[in-house]
């Protein structure tokens, strides 16, 4: 199987991908960023929702929120958090690259670089299609990736991370012409060692955007952070907004 089919990488370094930091930040864009801004009622979908990090802020906004994700672990505690913060939503185990619901969405959202898992680029399109379809006249995609250009400053360095009383150390390696991503992480705790490799697909800002506009896309516009800031030199992430007409 293909590594974001396997619920064993999910639940073994959820600690890693999830950490308490993560759900306060995606409390504070919810509520702050002019990217994430709805109105009460508004219709979104979270693709690739993971453990309900923004399907629960987004909800106590007031928005009407599906989550789309593979992992049924994942789904498990995104019902776990929802029940926690009293919050209602949708949850819905499907593969983002054939979910459509045609015309049911203000809003979708892909967020924290889980766009681009597939090797086949025609499968990445496949997903802004999907997203497409099932946005109503006028909804936005917001995608956010960790962009090419972006990540070019830093790539090669190895990390090493603290986590649950063990360390996690992560190395990444560009692949087949800057259009790939590989990185390992090896987690110690006391005597267990856990290993992992992720893989997805490096985007610079240009390239993501004729994906977009080859989805059906139009006023497609780039930035480099949730507020709003363009997307130059100073740039956190790559953050890509897409209407559609």
């Amino acid at each position: 199987m293909d590594w974001y089919e396997d619920d064993d990488v999910w639940v073994g370094f959820a600690e890693v991908m999830f950490p308490p930091r993560r759900a306060a930040e995606a409390e504070r864009l919810a509520a702050t960023s002019p990217l994430l801004k709805i109105a009460p009622g508004d219709r979104v979908l979270d693709l690739a929702c993971g453990p309900g990090t923004h399907v629960v802020p987004l909800a106590r906004q007031g928005a009407s929120v599906t989550g789309v994700d593979l992992s049924e672990a994942m789904l498990a505690r995104a019902r776990e958090a929802c029940g926690h913060a009293e919050v209602e939503a949708r949850l819905v185990r499907a593969d983002m690259r054939e979910h459509v619901e045609p015309g049911a969405y203000d809003l979708v959202i892909n967020m924290y670089t889980s766009f681009g898992y597939f090797t086949e680029p025609g499968e990445n399109l496949a997903v802004l299609r999907n997203a497409h379809t099932s946005l109503a006249p006028g909804g936005r995609l917001l995608v956010d990736v960790l962009g090419k250009e972006v990540f070019a400053g830093w790539v090669g360095r190895p990390q090493a991370v603290d986590v649950g009383g063990g360390t996690v150390f992560m190395r990444d390696t560009v692949l087949d012409d800057w259009t790939r991503l590989r990185s390992d992480w090896t987690w110690v705790r006391g005597d267990e060692v856990r290993r992992t490799s992720l893989y997805s697909t490096l985007y610079s800002a240009a390239e993501l955007r004729v994906l977009f506009e080859a989805a059906g896309f139009t006023d497609v516009e780039c930035f480099g952070d949730f507020d709003c800031s363009p997307y130059d030199n100073h740039a956190r992430r790559l953050i890509v907004r897409g209407t559609k007409r």
